[in-house]
């Protein structure tokens, strides 16, 4: 029987291309062309580079449309905000008529609302699981409340604690099932007892705010109405330590990325930044505020923060900058009491006197939505220009430029005579009574007042 001989096959490697990396996402025949990235061959490139980043920064600005909506729903002043750590759609608020509503920020809708206390409600957070919050009011109760995945509110409380003192603030332990209270004195409760079994008392004045680190878990800050801003450790039956401050805090919060960082929102019209291992003096001074600053939360970075102020207005701030990147207000918003940045970065809340809550973008002209790629490259692109060119004057003068009312405008013009006639009369204190060799005192220490163990 004769064999068949069968020919070897060859197979040829082709080099292939995918087209979306050199073609553009329209119809038209319009290719990418390679260039030669040699600099000699390119002389005007930085030129270039400069008027895009000029062009970039001038449509940020026009672009800037920060404020979303009015959540509109309560009847008196909301007195408190706090947001859930597994849920980034959900947020809760709080009347000073004892009513508490959940709120959907995606369709910016309120899902359910239930009347919590017989008046105001001083204090909200979320249990550490979503599953349920806790709330405290000035009917000495505190009330757990259970929450369904879509959002609704149970009727009537899983449990309520009635105590002997009205709390002012309440807070709860990020991994256990403790949470803490504050008032005559700051409370450590476990979720199945009554009553708490843990009780701590410095000095006689009453405590009105208090927050558990997020990293450190043991370790709370307390912030006083002797103007004082204790750190306790849970582990310990006493104190740690006791900041005296020359005004009074309003409230604290820790940086969920530094262990040893918290920022301190003053009555001042200063927010303070302060290391636990060091309290003589504080790391940063954050200015801009012409009035007393109610509120502040950290972005979830750890990066920048906002504070909502009793001047109508609120700021937001890099954590190590001194001064803040962008201010939000609009014509109704009044003295603002609460403010909220919520867990996808993405959105700031802001709860104030005239019975609204206001939802604004985190980034003044970030665009929302679903981003091409194209479109994430442009983006990244101008960003790094904008950051390489920030510190040119023509830039940065429309980086810092912003709009404010008149009233801020003329208030925040007289702060700043203020300002510098009490340098002048410090410089001239030191030049005649022969202290001009001491060290100057910095911003950062003159609040400080004294530091007890």
């Amino acid at each position: 029987m004769a064999t068949v001989k069968r020919k070897k096959e060859f197979k040829l490697k082709v080099l292939s291309r995918n087209p979306d990396d050199y073609r553009r996402e329209t119809k038209l025949d319009i290719h990418k062309v390679p260039l030669n990235p040699e600099p000699y061959l390119h002389p005007f490139a930085r030129d270039r580079e400069y008027m895009r980043a000029l062009n970039a920064t001038k449509l940020e600005r026009v672009f800037a449309k920060p404020f979303l909506c009015a959540l509109e729903g309560h009847r008196e002043t909301v007195e408190a905000v706090a947001k859930f750590p597994t849920r980034l759609g959900h947020v809760i608020s709080a009347a000073a008529d004892g009513e508490i509503r959940l709120w959907d920020l995606t369709t910016k809708k309120c899902v359910s609302a239930v009347q919590a206390h017989d008046g105001l409600v001083r204090s909200m957070c979320a249990h550490r699981t979503g599953d349920f919050f806790l709330s405290c009011g000035q009917d000495a109760n505190i009330k757990y409340w259970s929450v369904a995945a879509e959002g609704e509110i149970g009727e009537e409380p899983v449990r309520t604690i009635l105590y002997k003192n009205v709390y002012q603030s309440i807070d709860h332990h990020e991994k256990e099932d403790i949470f803490v209270t504050c008032g005559q004195s700051l409370d450590i409760w476990a979720d199945d007892r009554s009553q708490p079994y843990q009780t701590y008392k410095w000095g006689v004045d009453s405590m009105h705010h208090v927050k558990f680190n997020r990293i450190e878990t043991h370790l709370l800050a307390v912030a006083a109405d002797d103007r004082s801003v204790m750190l306790y450790d849970t582990r310990g039956s006493a104190g740690v330590q006791k900041l005296i401050m020359r005004m009074k805090t309003n409230a604290l919060c820790w940086n969920p990325m530094q262990a040893y960082m918290f920022t301190c929102a003053s009555e001042d019209y200063s927010l303070y930044t302060y290391d636990m291992r060091n309290l003589k003096y504080a790391q940063q001074k954050h200015d801009d505020h012409i009035s007393a600053v109610m509120d502040v939360d950290y972005a979830p970075t750890g990066k920048e923060f906002v504070s909502a102020g009793y001047d109508n207005t609120i700021r937001l701030y890099d954590a190590t900058h001194g001064h803040s990147r962008d201010i939000y207000h609009t014509k109704r918003m009044q003295r603002v009491s609460r403010c909220l940045w919520s867990m996808d970065n993405k959105y700031i809340l802001s709860g104030s006197d005239e019975m609204s809550l206001r939802l604004w973008k985190a980034r003044a002209s970030e665009k929302l939505g679903v981003l091409k790629r194209r479109e994430k490259s442009a983006f990244s692109t101008v960003e790094t220009l904008k950051k390489t060119f920030k510190d040119h004057p023509e830039i940065n003068k429309i980086l810092r430029q912003r709009n404010v009312p008149k009233k801020i405008f003329y208030q925040r013009k007289e702060l700043r005579t203020i300002k510098d006639a009490q340098k002048k009369r410090d410089f001239n204190q030191r030049v005649h009574s022969g202290e001009k060799s001491k060290p100057k005192v910095q911003e950062r220490s003159k609040q400080f007042v004294d530091l007890q163990d």
